[in-house]
């Protein structure tokens, strides 16, 4: 009998500790459900508005993660001379102007389907739900040390 209750306890904690694993693994998934419920909960959307408003914001992600991708390229690789330095930095602001471009493209194409309020407070929101996200990864994670890359 207590054999079977070690083995049941180890068992258990066993089962506890990958349960505990998969919850501190990133889920896209997870998190685009659970910032689409912030923010329909804080901006008050009706099923309708969230129905006309998320396809607009889910398109420019997308677009927006494109341009993510081309910024962290460019930051792989360090320039080795004063031409590539400039270079980095002129691609880097063509790519930032890009984003509020977009951002603002997908922001007058949201105040066509939403009141103004409800797009304003949605964008509130979101910033607020990826900051209370990234404080939570910080919180969970060791945080490396940093390498001075200065010369």
């Amino acid at each position: 009998m207590t054999k079977k209750m070690i083995a049941l306890a180890a068992g258990l904690l066993l089962a506890l500790g990958l349960y505990a694993q998969d919850e501190r693994k990133f889920s896209p998934e997870k998190f685009e459900a659970d910032m689409i419920a912030y923010i329909t909960r804080e901006a008050q959307f009706t099923e309708q508005e969230s129905d006309a408003y998320f396809p607009l914001l889910k398109d420019m992600h997308t677009k927006q993660r494109d341009i993510y991708g081309r910024m962290r390229a460019i930051g792989k690789n360090r320039p080795s001379d004063e031409k590539g330095f400039a270079e980095a930095v002129k691609t880097r602001d063509k790519l930032d102007i890009e984003l509020k471009q977009i951002e603002q493209q997908y922001h007058q194409k949201m105040l066509k389907v939403v009141d103004a309020a409800k797009v304003y407070d949605a964008i509130r929101a979101e910033s607020r739900f990826h900051r209370q996200m990234m404080k939570t990864w910080q919180k969970s994670s060791p945080q490396p040390k940093r390498k001075d890359r200065r010369h």
